[in-house]
């Protein structure tokens, strides 16, 4: 059975929300089947008849699960069967941290840089939403932000630090190979990929050589949605 997706979309059938893509990279490290079904944030309140208020969601069966880490929890729990998205109870236990270092560190230092760039390839239905929300939670005005994002920079590359001390010693967060924990920053790194050309890591640094085999997974899954140019 094909489980469905419903995925943030822009007005040009970009795929950019971080959380969506954090799902994406769990389903296909499961192997099932996927539909994904564009989503502008103005079409969310027609899912389940506005029981959600945010994507991902997915649909696997008659079962409708929202929230990245409670679909890598159900995807774990379903399927069990298929490889592993933690690794055990400990592994699910520290995916935690990561999530949490995610949004709260790594996210937070990378919105200043990109979130203008987001919000002027959204849907025209969407970015008086987006503008009005998004502003308000961060406490500055987008034409600001996109005038200082220089100067935001080296907030960023610290914020990665990290990450960067794990890779320079393992192939990815989950070691030898990938799991959850790699999706959820990947995630977070494709969504500044596929909506802003603004350049914010150096090649040389060792998670641009991370999230270059993040890319290359599934058959290259992040590579099917084109990089903003």
């Amino acid at each position: 059975m094909t489980i469905t997706l419903y995925d943030l979309a822009n007005h040009e059938d970009c795929r950019f929300s971080p959380y969506c893509w954090r799902v994406k990279m769990a389903l296909a490290h499961k192997g099932l089947d996927v539909a994904a079904e564009a989503t502008p944030f103005h079409k969310i309140k027609e899912i389940a008849d506005g029981g959600f208020k945010t994507v991902p969601v997915i649909r696997d069966g008659d079962r409708l699960v929202g929230d990245s880490f409670d679909i890598a929890v159900y995807l774990e729990e379903t399927y069990p069967d298929r490889p592993s998205l933690f690794g055990g109870p400990g592994g699910q236990a520290a995916a935690r941290l990561i999530e949490g270092y995610a949004n709260a560190v790594i996210m937070s230092s990378l919105v200043p840089l990109v979130v203008k760039d987001v919000h002027d390839q959204l849907h025209p239905d969407d970015r008086s939403y987006f503008k009005e929300t998004r502003e308000a939670r961060i406490g500055a005005k987008f034409d600001d932000l996109h005038a200082r994002r220089d100067d935001n920079l080296p907030g960023f590359d610290k914020a990665l630090m990290p990450l960067r001390l794990m890779l320079k010693k393992q192939p990815f967060v989950g070691g030898d190979g990938p799991n959850f924990c790699d999706y959820i920053i990947f995630g977070t790194l494709q969504w500044k990929r596929v909506t802003s050309p603004y350049a914010a890591l150096a090649e040389d640094d060792p998670i641009a050589d991370w999230f270059g085999r993040c890319l290359d997974l599934h058959d290259g899954l992040g590579r099917s949605m084109p990089a903003a140019a």
